[in-house]
């Protein structure tokens, strides 16, 4: 399927100034004007994504979300749609015919998407998780292969790293693969996998080395496993508490054959690859949650406008216009920390303490602000006729998927106390 115009335009954008090439630091324009300082002003470039990412998000994800969300029917229609707006896989390297796109502007996507809605927004996200083994350690020819075929048409990926008895504990995963000759012979179980049965391929991690004394960084192996290989059973979509139409499986991969060339980088490298993604992906992922705040901050302002008691509109109460200065307040200063951290991914840094800060407040803040949206809706709040009971059933995901917020406060103690020790 050929990119209209528009995608056309959005990739000689990406030409000049962002990042060709994910390995490398982005040429961002934030950060590129010698003396300029720190700017809150967007460029013009990226003014067009937002823009165009927000009309669609109002025309087109709106409407449907609640019937998506009633029936967990997967949105297909609204990906390919946004795959042809250009709004998906923007990180995918311009050598493999993506936008090579840096961290901050599919941030500034991703929150437009989420307002939206976070079910559509996390089936076109776990694509970045799924791909970011690859565009982080890939060789050439596993990205021209993988990730190339994602920018011909509408195509999804997964991340296959959780199980039923590994979740933040990713040391204690069990999946095996036992190398027999040229090949990689995998067993195991996963669980709330993503995009688990519309993905075309997977990163799935596992364990290669059999001492269970062998520290994590060398034990474990990642590999690329196509969807359709021989042995891989897919277990039924799982209804959940919220983001109803994103796609989310258990996967049994039973005697699945993996060639020796699918590995990432080498036997042991795994675990390092695993959690390197997430300090690309967990911005994006605060983003979302940034979002749905957002969307629900925007829904409580309206009926505060329009409901009336004690003759005034409510918002001319002091309790609830207190409230929706505390839930503006929590915004913006989410939007800030996502941006904090996609700033220093595109800067060439590591941006890991920075990243969990964004993920944990912007995941905490998202059901905070979705709660008061759904106060100030009073009863009709609680009513699946009104549109913020789903933002909060949605936003609880946002404190325990891609690390939960106890984990960010480990990663973010670590990262501070060892400032101190250095």
């Amino acid at each position: 399927m050929k990119k209209n115009k528009f995608v056309q335009m959005l990739q000689t954008i990406a030409g000049h100034g962002w990042r060709s090439c994910s390995s490398k630091p982005a040429q961002n324009l934030h950060i590129g004007k010698p003396g300029a300082g720190f700017s809150f002003e967007l460029t013009d470039e990226q003014k067009e994504f937002q823009a165009t990412a927000r009309k669609f998000a109002v025309e087109e994800i709106i409407p449907v979300a609640a019937q998506y969300d009633k029936t967990g029917e997967y949105p297909l229609p609204l990906i390919k749609r946004a795959w042809e707006l250009g709004l998906m896989n923007s990180h995918i390297p311009e050598s493999c015919g993506g936008l090579g796109l840096g961290s901050f502007e599919a941030c500034l996507i991703t929150e437009e998407l989420a307002y939206g809605c976070t079910g559509v927004q996390t089936a076109i996200e776990a694509n970045s998780l799924g791909q970011m083994p690859v565009i982080i350690a890939g060789n050439e020819h596993q990205q021209k292969k993988y990730l190339g075929r994602m920018t011909e048409e509408p195509m999804m990926c997964a991340y296959c790293v959780t199980e039923p008895g590994a979740g933040s504990d990713v040391a204690g995963i069990k999946t095996k693969a036992e190398k027999k000759g040229d090949e990689y012979v995998i067993n195991g179980q996963k669980m709330w996998i993503t995009n688990g049965g519309k993905a075309n391929w997977y990163f799935l991690l596992a364990r290669t080395n059999p001492d269970p004394k062998a520290p994590a960084s060398k034990a474990f192996t990642g590999f690329i496993v196509e969807a359709d290989s021989p042995g891989i059973q897919i277990g039924r979509k799982e209804m959940n508490m919220g983001q109803r139409c994103s796609d989310t499986r258990g996967i049994v991969f039973e005697d699945v054959r993996v060639p020796k060339e699918n590995v990432l980088i080498a036997e042991g490298a795994g675990f390092k690859i695993a959690m390197g993604a997430f300090d690309k992906t967990r911005p994006p992922v605060a983003a979302g949650a940034v979002g749905l705040a957002k969307r629900a901050l925007d829904e409580a302002t309206r009926y505060a406008l329009e409901r009336k008691t004690f003759g005034k509109p409510i918002v001319e109460h002091q309790a609830v216009s207190f409230l929706l200065a505390e839930m503006a307040m929590k915004v913006e200063l989410a939007r800030m920390a996502y941006q904090r951290a996609a700033w220093e991914v595109d800067a060439g840094r590591r941006n890991t303490y920075y990243a969990s800060i964004a993920k944990a407040f912007a995941g905490d803040i998202a059901n905070q602000v979705a709660t008061d949206a759904v106060q100030i809706f009073g009863g009709n709040g609680f009513n699946t006729e009104y549109p913020v009971e789903k933002l909060m059933r949605d936003a609880k995901i946002f404190q325990i998927y891609e690390g939960t917020a106890q984990i960010q406060r480990m990663i973010i103690a670590r990262e501070h106390v060892g400032k101190f020790k250095a």
